[in-house]
């Protein structure tokens, strides 16, 4: 049953998918303007999407602590992740695909994809969206200054503005005072609109993947060698590597599931938005994100039928 709802919940998601593809073919919306709808979901849904992951529950000690405890888990497979393709790629670095390849199998889709899958599979369980968000701001940290830097090629971006001035902190600087206080925003007129722009972020993800899928070219998509590599890599190796760190650690099952899920996430439109950003690899991070997107329909109930060792 459990592989049959994760199917059909990607399923559902990966349909969001056709108007995006439909316009751009229709010449209704311009390649051009991708990036700019990109901007919207970077800057201001995902951000919204803390603010509503953090409402989602009330302050105690102990959540506090399972938050520091997933932020830690977070930081740490990612960066070891990225660190060993880094050891493993870093000879090719002249080579843009490589760079992007180091990010892509590290980083995954866990907010946008995550936040909803996380909300049908573990419906009693609504620490598990707080966990994605703060997942998503360990991305987000490593994002806008080591991955930066890999894709750029350029250290610059390892300094301390970018590790602090990033929307995702900016987000959290809102969320954690409204967390700690036990301020619900949910009834009052802005708090409704942070929710519904928050809830925005995987339709509007998807119409992204539609439209950047009618403005590329589907054979290196689906041809390239090592793009099947990379999804081998974040979809197969990354959900197994999560799996064997949370496993015997003394800790909720669900808040071990929960990790596991978030894993399990494909590439993330983010390394896409940093290479468009960037102006480096974007057609390489194009054909990632939407290979790991469209066969994550296949591979997180595969990757799925392991889960039941956690609970």
């Amino acid at each position: 049953m459990e592989i049959t709802v994760t199917a059909m919940t990607v399923g559902v998601m990966l349909l969001y998918a056709l108007p995006g593809y439909a316009l751009v073919k229709a010449k209704k919306i311009s390649p051009t303007s991708i990036s700019a709808f990109a901007t919207i979901l970077m800057y201001v849904c995902q951000s919204c999407l803390v603010v509503y992951s953090f409402q989602k529950v009330n302050f105690t000690k102990e959540l506090f602590r399972e938050m520091l405890l997933f932020f830690a888990l977070g930081i740490l497979i990612q960066s070891v992740l990225i660190g060993t393709y880094y050891l493993i790629f870093r000879k090719k670095y002249d080579d843009v695909k490589y760079r992007i390849v180091t990010i892509a199998g590290a980083f995954g889709n866990c907010a946008f994809m995550g936040v909803p899958l996380l909300e049908t599979l573990l419906p009693d369980y609504p620490q598990a969206v707080v966990f994605s968000a703060v997942y998503s701001i360990t991305m987000n940290l490593i994002g806008w200054t080591v991955a930066s830097a890999i894709i750029a090629n350029d250290k610059k971006y390892i300094k301390l503005k970018n590790f602090v001035l990033n929307p995702a902190v900016i987000a959290l600087c809102v969320a954690l005072p409204l967390f700690f206080k036990g301020i619900y925003i949910g009834d009052t007129q802005f708090g409704t609109a942070v929710f519904l722009l928050g809830k925005m972020t995987t339709p509007l993800c998807m119409l992204i993947m539609g439209m950047r899928l009618a403005s590329v070219s589907l054979k290196p998509v689906v041809t390239r060698k090592l793009n099947y590599l990379v999804l081998f890599l974040k979809q197969f190796a990354m959900p197994t590597a999560g799996l064997m760190l949370v496993l015997f650690l003394p800790i909720d099952p669900n808040m071990k599931l929960t990790f596991y899920i978030i894993c399990c996430c494909p590439v993330a439109s983010v390394v896409l938005n940093f290479a468009e950003m960037l102006g480096q690899g974007q057609e390489m991070a194009a054909n990632l994100v939407l290979l790991g997107t469209f066969s994550s329909i296949i591979t997180i109930p595969v990757m799925m039928l392991m889960s039941g060792i956690l609970v």
